[in-house]
């Protein structure tokens, strides 16, 4: 039975190979692997991003995607006032059918922030980013349905079963290039909204492990969100994301009611409880605790689609860590959160 589920795995990243990246539910939380134009746009000298996915845990190892990022405003003292020029590098590691694919990339981003007012609650930007990346395909992890046998599975044609030479056709490496626009903005100094798009992929590299013929589609995202104080110890977080993909598309929206328990704005103690829906395939309960400058999230995926039998409902666990490095002096001006 495993050996078929295995099966069951490689069919369904075979699809998503050519159609669609991995992806979080908790997108807020992984910035650059959202939008470029997110680097260095935070209220703080330096922030780490780690995120950590295993999707459909019923099936052992089906799907597992790390992220970590690090992003920090540079040559402050020379920019007008309120204007941001962020630097980040972060990387990715996607593991398939119990690490029979694997992706791994770094990538560089770069980003420019112009400020609308003198305050510098308004501002719109842009932003770029440069990856490497590297593909492998373990061939011997894998079994096909011409190599069930009557005592059991018999390797030796699946090679040829996928076209792949399992010396020289197992490993792929690619550039990609990607982009992004971002506005964020306040009404008042404490509330923020902002909305976003990114293309990612731009270049359609090429990723084929048989023919060399077959190009990654660019993905293409709209976000939104924003945080807005209800009272002295509640905040609304919300927000939403539509992307598109070759023939793959999802939309993803919530939000999160955060309760500040030492009543410090500066540096909250708080707790977050919410919930996301991916529509047509997940709810998505979401809990957090944030300490000064640390935020950790948790999700659990309850799968509503029609894959609910074979995942038995479950769609995947995802932690969440954010940190960000704050001068003693901090302003306080208001950026995207979640």
């Amino acid at each position: 039975m495993k050996k078929l589920l295995q099966l069951f795995c490689f069919s369904l990243l075979s699809i998503s190979a050519s159609a669609q990246d991995p992806h979080f539910s908790q997108f807020f939380a992984s910035p650059l692997t959202l939008n470029p134009a997110f680097t260095g746009k935070f209220d703080g000298l330096w922030r780490l991003a780690a995120n950590h996915r295993d999707q459909w845990p019923s099936i052992p190892k089906a799907y597992v995607t790390t992220s970590a990022s690090i992003d920090f405003p540079i040559m402050q003292k020379m920019l007008p006032q309120g204007d941001i020029f962020g630097v980040g590098v972060s990387g990715l590691s996607d593991a398939s059918a119990n690490n029979a694919l694997k992706l791994n990339y770094g990538s560089l981003s770069l980003s420019y922030h112009k400020a609308l007012d003198e305050d510098g609650w308004n501002t719109i930007g842009a932003g770029f980013q440069a990856s490497y990346s590297s593909m492998s395909l373990d061939i011997t992890k894998l079994t096909f349905e011409d190599e069930l046998q009557q005592n059991g599975f018999a390797q030796g044609t699946s090679g040829e079963y996928i076209g792949v030479n399992p010396l020289t056709g197992k490993n792929r490496s690619y550039v990609d290039v990607n982009a992004g626009l971002l506005y964020s903005g306040s009404s008042n100094g404490e509330n923020n909204f902002y909305f976003g798009f990114s293309m990612y992929h731009i270049n359609k590299p090429k990723v084929s492990f048989k023919d060399n013929n077959w190009n990654l589609s660019s993905r293409v995202t709209v976000h939104g969100g924003g945080t807005f104080p209800l009272s002295d110890a509640l905040d609304l977080n919300v927000s939403v994301i539509h992307q598109s993909q070759s023939k793959s598309s999802e939309t993803v929206l919530g939000g999160a009611i955060a309760y500040n328990v030492n009543s410090k704005s500066e540096t909250p103690t708080s707790v977050y409880l919410g919930s996301w829906m991916r529509l047509k395939d997940a709810i998505i309960p979401y809990v957090g605790l944030e300490i000064g400058g640390l935020r950790i999230g948790a999700t659990y995926d309850i799968n509503t689609s029609g894959l609910k039998s074979a995942s038995l409902s479950k769609g995947g666990t995802e932690f969440s860590i954010i940190y960000i490095q704050r001068p003693p002096d901090n302003k306080g001006i208001p950026c995207p959160k979640f």
